[in-house]
């Protein structure tokens, strides 16, 4: 038997790792291409998760594993971004440096 997803806990860890990413709920709503930020509100609430299509957008722009992203039931809210972040701000720097030397 398998465990379900804890929309609350996985709620929880979404705001958290979008918030110390820097990203803001008007940043996440145009990234993904929604009309209102609503969605967004309700999945921080645990109300509703994100499609596959949109955990596969923030696990991308987050740099982690769409996996990383959910929290199983039973499971603690663990923060894998912290040990993430500094990959994917390297890779972010690392991206920007790219465009500034295409740029000159």
């Amino acid at each position: 038997m398998y465990r379900s997803i804890d929309q609350k806990k996985t709620g929880i860890k979404l705001k958290t790792m979008l918030k110390e990413s820097g990203y803001s709920v008007k940043y996440i709503q145009e990234y993904l291409h929604l009309s209102c930020p609503q969605s967004i509100y309700r999945w921080f609430k645990g109300h509703i998760l994100p499609s596959v299509e949109h955990l596969c957008a923030l696990s991308n722009l987050l740099g982690v594993h769409m996996e990383d992203l959910l929290v199983l039931q039973g499971q603690p809210i663990t923060n894998s971004l912290k040990t993430t972040m500094n990959i994917s701000g390297i890779k972010r720097l690392f991206s920007y440096m790219t465009l500034l030397s295409k740029a000159v």
